[in-house]
């Protein structure tokens, strides 16, 4: 099965959303099913590495978004929400997470089983 997750809160909102859609993304692919990532709205600041945890907080979600990308998981960031979106607009982005388009969500979107969005 091919599960696209779409995250569109910032990383560090004061809320686990993001923590809980990585976590769920490991959890799938340890399960066996295909996952895809794609970050929009300020959500595009979690493949940041100037996006770093706050003081307090225990976990590194660029660290586990980095961990999904060794395990081949797909990452797209909307590349108008790159310079548009996020605490850290303009900064550059880690290895695997590409930019991307509409276009490339809404064929995501077409060709996947379940499409989840946090």
């Amino acid at each position: 099965m091919t599960i696209l997750i779409v995250l569109n809160h910032h990383p560090y909102d004061s809320t686990d959303v993001t923590w809980n859609a990585l976590r769920l993304a490991g959890t799938l692919l340890d399960q066996g099913q295909q996952v895809r990532l794609f970050l929009m709205n300020d959500a595009v600041d979690l493949a940041r590495d100037a996006c770093r945890p706050p003081e307090g907080y225990d976990q590194d979600l660029g660290a586990m978004l980095k961990a999904l990308i060794a395990r081949e998981v797909p990452v797209q960031v909307c590349g108008s929400c790159m310079a548009r979106c996020g605490l850290y607009r303009n900064q550059p982005y880690f290895a695997g997470a590409e930019s991307s388009t509409m276009a490339v969500l809404a064929d995501w979107v077409a060709t996947s089983d379940k499409v989840l969005t946090f």
